[in-house]
């Protein structure tokens, strides 16, 4: 080991200390010890020149000192090794000395830095944690920092004589804080008469008076009980003055927070207004109720499959009819929006109210653009109107309540940002005017909203009644026995404490011992004097007078924050919002996995179409019906022409055939045939062929419109679509109506071309002819099929098919053998049968053995002469296949007379006329009308979601309808989600 005094051992010392120290001592090196000297010489210079020579000692003297070693020998010639021996001892001590004042002040500032640092973190450990409550200051505080004119804003911060007015006097409080340590000393007993403004009781109880001696006398024990009676009367009085200045230094706090609120609230009023100056709105927090708000519509209108359920968080404010819920929702709205009425239900169906924070107070409904402002009572009544309206029309027939949600966005300044459904009162008895079901509906309502495991439930009990009639915390008890998603509201405090004869009745109910529910948190809330004209700030007045007035408050039963609806609505917003954070992205990946799930089966089922839902399939539906109604413009006249003209004729022949035409030919004389000809005709065309030439034109053009959708529905038509265009071909011509006024001119073009007779060439002549040929042959054929049904089978049919004869029918073969020679003998008879000819034919067929109704000749004599006459006819219409010479050189006195041929000619020129006519009504108006019609059901059907539904259905449809949802969802989510991370 070296020795301690020598000068190899201190530099070394000091070499090594500056290695560690991170310093380098610069040392001359004549003043170095040889030993140093030779050390130094050999490692700087001949040596390692790169190796700083202090390191480089250092670590020899560091490698010599792990071997034991022995005192250097003196160097050889030097002089005086004492003196020098105790000079190299002093100045070690001093170095050492020296060094050790240096670790001491080192040391001294690392361990006072590491006591300031742990007593900085134990400061901040025992402060609250204030993280929760960064949304009170609004984001654009801090931008604001810079452009807000401080100045303005100390100005309107009081003065702190004002501040100083506000404090209490500490003096007198001293004072009484040595008055009360002195009755603790002295041994006083208060009881339970001290209590201080906090609600907390103080019990100062005493061990009693030391022991009188004995030889005390009685006057003395009375002297000393009279002194201590009086000053326990002069030590309540003063505890009473404590109390007191204590509540008034309370309410003039209390005072100055209102005001400041005040302040406050219209300062951020103005900043959220100044966006043309760069302070922008809390566009982040302001839009993102409204996202989740978004989320939650689409999800009331989304039908659940695949299991996936609407498990996202909202309030739902649930009461007793006439608790006062929809007050208490009122006061967190900061307006009187809802309708009123007195002990008659007013909420007949549910309503999402989204709060969210806004320059203006305003209000708006989820599919209308009109904003009502809050502030003005006209639009405060409109607003109250049209929720009771969407009530009253959400209801159907027969019904009393209903589970379809009406959506009211409010905004305004300082109002929480949450989102609350209203849901009609639970009620105990069905009264007249109600339906029978109402109960059960207002029940299965409620229930459907509560058992949402992340809903919130604001559950109102009316304070004033006993609490023994609640029906609303059963349910809410069944819903969430837990309590872990329940928030206590109790109403009408005011009266509950005025008409309770023991007002600790309502502590147990905030403390949660009287009813069996369980809660997360009790609140007592006043929501006015009863009146239906009191305003929200009155309100507000009236409920912080009464608490801060109330005894209930005062003597500890309440909590100050269990009261006022301020406290309640920033408690129901942080557990909104904290629900909300929790359970939100767990809803996404829900509906995430439900997305698959669809999308797979969609890929399964039908790959090779697209994913169109109701309306996209409504819209490609309604396409191809006006594809087909612009196709009826392309049918040409001549097709028009012949169907209107066959049609027509159809529907009119019976009645020109038996009417006019054999009524005339059976008059057997040529000017009566033609004057009753003219005279039916004008009776017809007045009254009845105008009115069917319409009928069949229109029935036509529902015919070739059916037939062109019939012919479209071939060409790889969806069939998806056959019920809408049935429906909408329906309604189409449900709302068609003819033109009135073609009706009178039909009738005069149809009256003139009946009127005219000149034939002007032979083939009209001819073609009338052959018209009449076939009516003729027609009418012949049907008379013999009918005639043939009456007698039964012939010879021929009964042998070869082995049919027989009915009595009936044999009794007419024998009716119409005997008629058939009596038009033999008689071949010009009339058209009548007279009684004796009748009683004739009956005779002879009672000679015959046949019993015969008269009735029954008659009819078959109708038939047979029929059928005469038309074959008459015939014959005749083959003369006048050759009578146009005659007709036209109007040989009146000629044999040939074929009056019947021009008749047959004005009719088929009346049905040429009237089809052409119709034609040209139909392509020029009727068709576009039509069109018209079907775009207007179109229209009409694109409005009306439900129509659709019923229309448009299957499989394919609701899949398509559930992906567009779900993906709507999803995405919505995806977008709220990052919105609230970024304002976390």
């Amino acid at each position: 080991m070296l020795r301690v005094g020598s000068r190899a051992a201190c530099v070394a010392c000091r070499n090594l200390v500056a290695n560690n120290m991170g310093v380098r001592f610069r040392i001359p090196l004549q003043k170095l010890h040889p030993l140093s000297r030779a050390i130094h010489h050999r490692y700087s210079g001949n040596g390692n020149p790169q190796r700083p020579p202090h390191r480089t000692a250092a670590r020899y003297f560091t490698s010599m000192s792990r071997l034991p070693m022995r005192p250097p020998k003196p160097h050889p010639g030097s002089g005086g090794h004492g003196y020098q021996q105790q000079r190299n001892f002093w100045v070690a001590r001093l170095a050492a000395r020296l060094l050790k004042l240096r670790y001491i002040l080192l040391g001294s500032a690392v361990g006072g830095g590491y006591t300031a640092k742990k007593t900085y973190d134990e400061w901040k450990e025992m402060l609250p944690d204030f993280s929760e409550y960064n949304w009170v200051i609004p984001d654009f505080v801090w931008e604001l920092s810079e452009q807000i004119d401080l100045d303005k804003l100390a100005k309107a911060l009081p003065e702190m004589e004002e501040i100083a007015k506000l404090l209490p006097d500490f003096d007198k409080i001293g004072e009484n804080f040595t008055f009360l340590k002195s009755l603790l000393t002295s041994g006083v007993s208060l009881g339970s008469e001290v209590k201080g403004a906090s609600g907390l009781h103080l019990l100062l109880e005493t061990s009693g008076d030391p022991p009188l001696k004995a030889t005390d006398s009685s006057a003395a024990v009375a002297h000393e009980a009279g002194d201590k009676q009086y000053k326990k009367s002069s030590d309540k009085e003063k505890i009473d003055q404590l109390q007191e200045e204590l509540l008034r230094t309370q309410l003039r706090y209390q005072r100055m927070l209102e005001r400041l609120e005040k302040e406050n609230k219209e300062l951020r009023k103005v900043v959220l207004q100044k966006d043309d100056k760069g302070i922008h709105q809390r566009k982040v927090k302001k839009s993102l109720i409204d996202m989740y708000s978004e989320v939650l519509d689409v999800l009331s209108d989304y039908d659940a499959n695949y299991n996936t359920q609407d498990h996202l968080p909202r309030v739902v404010v649930v009461g007793d009819q006439s608790a006062g819920k929809t007050s208490v929702l009122e006061m967190i709205a900061q307006a009187r929006i809802f309708p009123r009425g007195s002990g008659e239900m007013m909420t007949r169906s549910p309503v999402k109210v989204t709060l969210s924070e806004g320059p203006h107070h305003v209000a708006m409904f989820k599919d209308s653009g009109r904003e009502f402002d809050l502030t003005k009572e006209e639009d405060l009544a409109a607003l109250r109107h049209e929720i009771e309206l969407r009530m009253r029309k959400s209801v159907k027939e027969g019904q009393t309540v209903s589970s379809e949600t009406i959506s009211l966005s409010v905004k305004g300044p300082g109002i929480q940002r949450m989102v609350l459904v209203d849901l009609p009162g639970v009620i105990s008895t069905v009264t007249a005017g109600m339906a029978t079901d109402t109960k059960e509906t207002i029940f299965s309502i409620s229930k459907a909203y509560m058992q949402n495991p992340n809903a919130i439930i604001l559950c109102i009990q009316d304070g004033s009644v006993d609490a023994e009639r609640s029906i609303v915390t059963d349910l809410v008890s069944q819903m969430d026995p837990q309590g872990k998603r329940t928030i206590f509201v109790l109403t009408k405090v005011d009266l509950a404490e005025k008409n309770l004869a023991s007002p600790s009745r309502i502590q147990q109910i905030v403390e949660g011992k009287l009813f069996p529910m369980k809660a997360l948190g009790y609140f007592a809330v006043v929501t006015g004097k009863g009146s239906s004209a009191e305003s929200i700030d009155s309100i507000k007045d009236y409920e912080e007078d009464f608490f801060q007035n109330s005894r209930l408050l005062r003597d500890g039963m309440l909590k100050a924050h269990q009261v006022t609806t301020k406290n309640l609505s920033l408690a129901v917003a942080d557990c909104f919002w904290k629900m909300v954070r929790e359970s939100v992205e767990q809803q996404a990946d829900v509906f995430k996995a439900s997305r698959f799930n669809l999308e797979t089966e969609w890929k399964n089922n039908y790959p090779r179409l697209r994913e169109l839902d109701r309306n996209e399939l409504f819209e490609k539906a309604k396409n191809e019906i006006l594809d087909e109604v612009i196709s009826l413009s392309q049918v040409t006249p001549q097709h028009w022409e012949s169907i209107l003209q066959k049609k027509l004729w159809e529907r009119v022949s019976t009645h020109v055939i038996e009417n006019i035409y054999l009524p005339a030919a059976q008059t057997m004389d040529s000017g009566t045939f033609n004057t009753t000809v003219d005279i039916k005709l004008k009776q017809w065309t007045d009254k009845q062929l105008p009115h069917k030439a319409l009928e069949i034109a229109w029935e036509t053009l529902q015919e070739e419109f059916a037939r062109f959708m019939a012919e479209y529905k071939g060409k790889d038509q969806d069939d998806i679509f056959d019920k809408l265009k049935e429906a909408v071909k329906d309604d189409s011509i449900k709302r068609h109506k003819w033109n009135e006024r073609a009706l009178d001119s039909l009738r005069v073009i149809q009256h003139n071309a009946l009127e005219d007779r000149s034939i002007t060439d032979k083939p009209q002549w001819d073609a009338a002819i052959q018209f009449m040929e076939e009516t003729l042959q027609s009418r012949l054929k049907d008379t013999e099929s009918v005639i043939k049904d009456m007698v039964g089978p012939d010879w021929k049919e009964r042998w070869l098919s082995w049919k027989n004869r009915s009595p009936d029918q044999h009794i007419r073969n024998e009716t119409k053998n005997e008629l058939d020679r009596l038009l033999k003998l008689h071949d010009e008879h009339t058209a009548y049968l007279a009684n004796d000819e009748v009683t004739t034919v009956r005779k002879n067929l009672e000679a015959r053995s046949v019993e015969v109704d008269p009735m029954l000749i008659k009819d078959t004599w109708h038939q047979l002469y029929r059928r005469h006459f038309l074959q008459k006819a015939l014959s005749h219409c083959n003369l006048c296949k050759r009578g146009f010479y005659y007709y036209q050189r109007h040989f009146v006195d000629s044999e040939l007379e074929c009056n019947d041929v021009v008749l047959f000619w004005r009719i088929q020129r009346m049905l040429v006329i009237t089809a052409n006519t119709l034609r040209q009504q139909l392509t020029n108006t009727e068709v576009r009308r039509l069109e018209k019609n079907v775009k207007e059901v179109l229209d009409d059907f694109g409005e009306d979601m439900e129509k659709k539904t019923q229309l448009i259905t299957g499989r394919r449809v609701q899949l398509a309808e559930d992906l567009k949802k779900v993906r709507e969802i999803q995405e919505k989510l995806e977008a709220f989600i990052e919105a609230l991370h970024k304002e976390k």
